[in-house]
C-alpha cells in the first residue's frame, strides 16, 4: 500500500533535513580542522635566535652587506625616501604624481574602500588613462571588497587596465589566504611611493579625531624604485597573465640621493621570512635604541626574544601601538599578551590615544628604518605578499625619531601595575585570541 502523500511530504522534510544536518556537520568539521590547523601548523618563521657567525654592529657597513647577501637581495646606494604623515600629505603628492604622469601609472593596494578619496583616485587615474598613460590598478580582492564596482566600470571605460587579487574560487581556495597586502604607486616607472596607507576615508586628513587614522607613506626617487615596480608587476603577472618589461616599465635610474636601500619583496613561500630576518639581525646588532610603531603586534617567538634580549643588554627598546581605536579587537587582545614579558625586559611601551595608529615603521640606532606595508605579525611575515625596504640613511632615521616623539605625546605608557591589574575575563580572552596567532 503506498503511503499518503501527506505522508510522502512528510518522509521527504525529514531527508532535507537530515541531509541540511550532514551539511551542516559537515561544515562545522572542516571549520574546526582548519581552526586547529591554524592553531598547531608550524609557523613558517624559522629563524635561529642564538646563531651568528660574527658579533655586528647595526651601524656596521658589514650589516648592510650581510643582509643584502643573506636575502639575495641588492644594496643599492643613491636613493631619495621622503618621509609623508598622514592623509593631508600623502594622498596630495600621490595624486600629484598621477597628475603628472607621462608614461605608466601601476597602483596595487590592499585596501580600495569609500568616501572622496576613493572617487578622487579613480578620477585622477581615469584622466592620465584618457591622454593616452599606460594605466593598471590592482586591488586584493578580500582588502578591496568595500569598493564602489562604479569606480571599476569608470577606469575601464576611461582605458584603466583594472584586476582583482586572488578572488575566491572554487579552485583556488588553497592560496586565497595568501592577500597581496602590498601598497605600491609607480609613477613612469622613476617616482614611488610606498607604506602603510590604504585608499579610504579613514586614511584622510590629519588625524584630528577617531575618524581619520594616523599613518605614514614614503615617497622615494632612485634605483630601488624599480624594486617597488617589480613587486607591482609579480602581483600583477598573477592577477592579469601580463608580464611588465621595457624600458617604459623599468627606465634606467641613476641615484639621485645618499640613502641605501635593501628591498624585500616579500611572498608567502620558503621557511623564512626575509621581512623577519631582518629585524632579527637589526635587533641583534642594535646597540642603542630599537623604535618599533605597528599597528598590529603579534610576533614569532624569535623576534619577541630578539627584543627582549636587546633590551636586557641595555638598547633602549620603545613599542608604539594602538591604544582605545583599533580596526581588529582581537588582534589588540593577543597583542596584551606580551606586554608583561616585554615590560620585565626593560621595553616601555605606548598605547596611541587620539585615533587608529596605523604606521609601519622600525628603527634602529640612527642609522637603519624599516618602511613598507609589513605588519610586526604572523601574517604579514608567513601569509601576505608584502613590501618593505630596509633603508640606511641617518636622516630619515632623525626624520622617523622625530614623529615617533611627537606620537608618544599623544600616546599613554603602560606598566606592570596596568598589566596586573588586568580581571581574569581579560587574561583568558587575551590568550584565547593568541591561540590565532597563525592567521592573524
Amino acid at each position: 500500500m503506498r503511503p499518503s502523500a501527506h505522508r510522502r511530504r512528510t518522509i521527504a522534510a525529514r531527508r532535507t533535513k537530515h541531509r541540511l544536518t550532514q551539511a551542516l556537520t559537515l561544515f562545522g568539521v572542516l571549520a574546526l580542522a582548519w581552526t586547529l590547523y591554524s592553531w598547531w601548523v608550524p609557523e613558517a618563521i624559522e629563524i635561529p635566535p642564538d646563531r651568528l657567525s660574527v658579533e655586528l654592529a647595526a651601524e656596521s657597513p658589514d650589516t648592510a652587506v650581510a643582509l643584502a647577501a643573506n636575502l639575495d637581495a641588492p644594496l643599492l646606494p643613491g636613493n631619495r625616501v621622503e618621509l609623508l604623515v598622514n592623509g593631508s600629505e600623502i594622498f596630495p603628492a600621490m595624486l600629484a604624481s598621477i597628475r603628472e604622469a607621462k608614461t605608466s601609472v601601476n597602483i596595487l593596494s590592499y585596501v580600495y574602500w569609500t568616501g572622496d578619496v576613493a572617487v578622487a583616485f579613480a578620477d585622477e587615474l581615469s584622466a592620465a588613462a584618457r591622454r593616452g598613460v599606460e594605466v593598471r590598478v590592482l586591488v586584493d580582492a578580500f582588502g578591496g571588497r568595500k569598493m564602489d564596482p562604479a569606480l571599476v566600470e569608470q577606469m575601464q571605460q576611461a582605458g584603466c587596465r583594472f584586476a582583482w587579487f586572488h578572488p575566491l574560487r572554487w579552485y583556488t581556495l588553497n592560496r586565497f589566504n595568501n592577500r597581496s597586502h602590498r601598497k605600491v604607486l609607480v609613477v613612469d616607472g622613476r617616482i614611488g611611493f610606498t607604506g602603510g596607507v590604504g585608499i579610504a576615508e579613514e586614511w584622510s586628513g590629519d588625524a584630528q579625531d577617531p575618524q581619520h587614522w594616523r599613518d605614514d607613506h614614503f615617497r622615494i626617487e632612485g634605483p630601488a624604485v624599480r624594486y617597488l615596480q617589480g613587486s607591482f608587476a609579480e602581483n600583477w603577472r598573477q592577477a592579469s597573465g601580463e608580464v611588465l618589461a621595457g624600458d617604459r616599465m623599468f627606465p634606467p635610474l641613476p641615484a639621485v640621493d645618499a640613502a641605501g636601500i635593501v628591498p624585500l619583496n616579500a611572498a608567502p613561500a620558503g621557511p623564512v621570512s626575509d621581512i623577519a630576518f631582518v629585524y632579527w639581525l637589526l635587533f641583534h646588532g642594535a646597540r642603542e635604541e630599537i623604535r618599533i610603531a605597528t599597528p598590529y603586534f603579534v610576533p614569532d617567538p624569535a623576534l619577541e626574544l630578539g627584543i627582549e634580549r636587546a633590551a636586557r643588554r641595555g638598547v633602549k627598546v620603545t613599542l608604539l601601538v594602538p591604544g582605545p581605536h583599533q580596526d581588529s579587537a582581537l588582534v589588540g587582545y593577543a597583542s596584551q599578551t606580551y606586554y608583561r614579558r616585554l615590560l620585565e625586559a626593560g621595553v616601555r611601551i605606548f598605547e596611541y590615544q587620539p585615533t587608529m595608529m596605523h604606521a609601519k615603521t622600525v628603527t634602529v640606532d640612527d642609522t637603519w628604518a624599516v618602511i613598507g606595508s609589513s605588519n610586526f605579525d604572523s601574517r604579514s611575515f608567513t601569509l601576505n605578499y608584502e613590501i618593505a625596504m630596509a633603508v640606511y640613511d641617518r636622516p630619515l632615521v632623525d626624520e622617523l625619531r622625530a614623529s615617533f616623539d611627537e606620537d608618544l605625546r599623544a600616546s599613554r605608557e603602560i606598566t606592570l601595575a596596568d598589566v596586573e591589574q588586568r580581571s581574569l575575563f581579560a587574561r583568558v580572552r587575551n590568550h584565547m585570541a593568541l591561540l590565532l596567532r597563525a592567521q592573524l
